[in-house]
């Protein structure tokens, strides 16, 4: 049932068609005609989960567990190495209750990206301290994700309807592993009060994953034949508001933005509001899927060569420097903020 569910969360995604709104388009950045800089000075790299890497990008948890996810995961794994960005794998629940041979589809990210790529294992909210020990020995992983899907397994015809504890086994988590954690929303944001409870039990890695990319209320709605669920599709906290509030927290949080992450100004809008590196997933899989692995490579080249244009126009040679830029909110963004 997991390994038919995998797949067609991958289908149903290539199907949908609502499309959220991150606010990130009311993000207003200067222009500085004056830059004082060549192209070749522009430098984007910068150092997560203690490892350096090329751009402050990770491929976010997609897909695992199958034969059809095993590709996928080759090729994203091979991406994230020619790129040399980190890539986090998509929930490992299913090597938990199905047969080894699934691993294999997870196996392959270390295997293709090396002892010196960024690797980050996936579990939900559930996992017990045993399957996390499990999810992170079968990735050699850098970082354990915890996922929280509760407006997914709600739209779930067969999904989880009990979500007491997850707090406190986040918390036991965190004091048992001697790898970071990483919290990470499925799509529908990370408010600033769950963030704030989140840093107080030990998290220092929060994945905002806001509402504007991929929506799993509608994938399921494709799936759930017995419940029209579209009047929800707007639900959840759009990206730019969730890192805003998320952000206002201590520094020492790490911030990652994802969700609907589509091109380089939502990639430099992102980290000009404070995230400290950013997730891109759908996007991602469409070009691999539709086009293949020269389609997606493609696609990187060309976001990571507009991403270093538009800090060029900004002025802001390296990350560090692009964090202290100005912009101005306007819109619906300010509205919700005021």
């Amino acid at each position: 049932m997991r390994k038919r569910r995998k797949r067609e969360h991958v289908e149903n995604y290539l199907k949908t068609t609502f499309k959220g709104d991150t606010l990130l388009g009311d993000v207003f950045l200067e222009h500085n005609a004056i830059p004082e800089l060549n192209f070749s000075d522009i430098d984007m790299s910068t150092i997560f989960l203690g490892k350096s890497i090329d751009y402050p990008i990770v491929i976010n948890a997609m897909t695992g567990g199958t034969e059809f996810a095993a590709g996928i995961n080759a090729d994203l794994s091979l991406l994230a190495k020619e790129f040399n960005i980190p890539m986090a794998v998509g929930s490992e629940t299913i090597i938990l209750c199905e047969d080894d041979a699934c691993r294999d589809s997870f196996k392959i990210v270390r295997e293709n990206m090396g002892q010196e790529g960024v690797v980050i294992a996936n579990l939900g909210g559930h996992a017990t301290l045993e399957d996390v020990k499990c999810a992170l020995d079968v990735v050699n992983g850098d970082a354990m994700q915890i996922h929280l899907n509760v407006a997914q397994e709600l739209a779930m015809e067969e999904g989880d309807r009990e979500f007491k504890g997850i707090l406190k086994n986040i918390e036991n988590i965190v004091k048992n592993i001697d790898k970071p954690v990483i919290v990470k929303e499925v799509g529908f944001g990370i408010s600033k009060d769950v963030a704030e409870r989140l840093y107080e039990v030990g998290v220092r890695y929060i994945d905002v994953s806001g509402h504007g990319g991929t929506n799993f209320i509608e994938i399921e709605n494709l799936r759930n034949l017995t419940m029209d669920l579209t009047e929800l599709y707007p639900w959840g906290i759009p990206t730019a508001l969730s890192l805003i509030k998320c952000r206002e927290l201590s520094q020492d949080l790490n911030i990652i933005a994802s969700g609907g992450i589509r091109n380089s100004m939502d990639v430099i809008k992102s980290l000009v509001l404070g995230a400290d590196i950013v997730g891109i997933s759908g996007e991602i899989l469409s070009y691999l899927v539709h086009g293949g692995y020269d389609n997606a490579r493609e696609y990187l080249e060309s976001l990571t060569y507009k991403m270093k244009m538009v800090m060029l126009l900004m002025g802001k040679k390296n990350i560090e420097e692009l964090r202290t830029a100005d912009y101005k909110i306007i819109g619906r963004l300010r509205e919700l903020l005021d």
